[in-house]
Order: structure tokens, then C-alpha cells, then sequence
């Protein structure tokens, strides 16, 4: 009985033990994984906005799909202008006299492609609607629309995704606190997102440190 109770001890000390290490080392971990998922994530959000901006520059809206988002990236191209000043003389009926007009002239140089200028050789605009670490290939949700502000109607978008799907794997009671996470030096909410439906804004909704990482 003695050495079934030692057994037993045993166990349950190692049991505690394991517990002691989790509840220290579980939350160190899973701010590992979401800074590096997190990352990738913010990654392609970033692919997204400057493809939509193109987009917007040639179309005058953003795409509201990523169909047509990927599409416009394969073939689209940006016009390359030079701005000039210039002048003429043009005759002025009430005074009778030929007078100097100033103006701004416009030259076209040429046409790049925006695959080229943003993506160079690689093809990841292809796969840009793709969730990184998404367990059941989860894709962004993207939207688009047009919405008044200040008198006047201004294209906007959204691409977004839940944090549950980011991190799916990861324990419960650190995944619901990190939705109602509420500070400056995280991400906010219970998404990671670019672009507003109510809001003229293309920013995200992480901190800074993500992008000094980048850099």
C-alpha cells in the first residue's frame, strides 16, 4: 500500500507540476504562434490594399470581389504621365489684344503593368484571398461599396478575417481573451481587418510593430 500510495503521489505531483509549467508557459506560447501567424495574416491584408488602390487609381472604386481583384492584377496596367508647364497666346475679345494663358500639360510616357510594380516576379496576388494557418482553407471576407461622407460619395472597402480561424488551435480561455483584447499595442477586436465599410480609411486595425517589422 505504501508504494502504491508513493505511485500515486508521484502522479499527482507530476500532474500538478505540468499544470504549474502550463498556466506559466501556455500563454508565452501562444503569444509566440500569434505573432507569427498574425504576421503572415497582416501580410497578405497588406497584398490586398495596395492591389485594391491600384484597382481604385484605374477603375475609380475598389473591386468587390476577389475575382475581379486578381483578375485586374494579371492584366491591368498604370498609365506613366509627365506633368509640364506650358503657355500660349490666345486672343481676348474684350481687350482685343492677344494675351499669355498659362496651363498644365499632361504627356502620357508609357504603361506599366501592376503585377510588375507590385508583385515583381512573384505570383502570391493569386493567392492574396487565402487565410494563412486557416485549418479548412479559410479565405478573407472582402467586400466593397459607396457611402457619403461629408457631402460627397466615396468608394470603400473591407477584407477581413476572425481571429478564431487564425488561431483555431490554440487553447480556449487565451483565445477568448484575446478577442475582447481592448489595447494600443495589440490588435483590437475579435478580427484582423484593412479598409472600413464606414469609414473613408484604408488602414488596418494592428499596432505599428507590425509594419516596423517589415521595414
Amino acid at each position: 500500500m505504501k508504494t502504491i500510495l508513493q505511485i500515486v503521489l508521484w502522479i499527482v505531483c507530476c500532474g500538478l507540476a505540468y499544470m504549474i509549467y502550463q498556466s506559466v508557459n501556455g500563454p508565452i506560447e501562444f503569444k509566440q504562434v500569434r505573432k507569427e501567424r498574425f504576421q503572415s495574416v497582416i501580410d497578405k491584408l497588406k497584398d490586398i490594399r495596395d492591389s485594391q488602390e491600384a484597382y481604385k487609381s484605374v477603375n475609380g472604386t475598389y473591386a468587390g470581389n476577389f475575382e475581379s481583384l486578381v483578375k485586374f492584377v494579371d492584366t491591368g496596367s498604370y498609365t506613366i504621365t509627365q506633368q509640364r508647364d506650358s503657355s500660349f497666346m490666345r486672343y481676348d475679345r474684350v481687350y482685343q489684344i492677344e494675351l499669355q494663358v498659362d496651363t498644365v500639360v499632361i504627356d502620357t510616357l508609357g504603361f506599366v503593368k501592376v503585377k510588375d510594380s507590385l508583385f515583381k516576379n512573384s505570383d502570391s496576388y493569386k493567392t492574396m484571398m487565402e487565410v494563412p494557418y486557416a485549418q479548412n482553407a479559410e479565405k478573407f471576407e472582402l467586400k466593397a461599396d459607396i457611402i457619403e461622407k461629408s457631402g460627397y460619395k466615396a468608394p470603400v472597402f473591407e477584407a477581413k478575417v476572425k481571429k478564431d480561424v487564425i488561431l483555431y488551435d490554440q487553447p480556449k480561455d487565451l483565445l477568448a481573451q484575446e478577442n475582447a483584447r481592448n489595447s494600443v499595442e495589440e490588435v483590437n477586436g475579435d478580427h484582423l481587418k484593412v479598409g472600413s465599410l464606414v469609414d473613408v480609411s484604408t488602414n488596418g486595425n494592428w499596432p505599428p510593430i507590425y509594419d516596423r517589422k517589415n521595414e
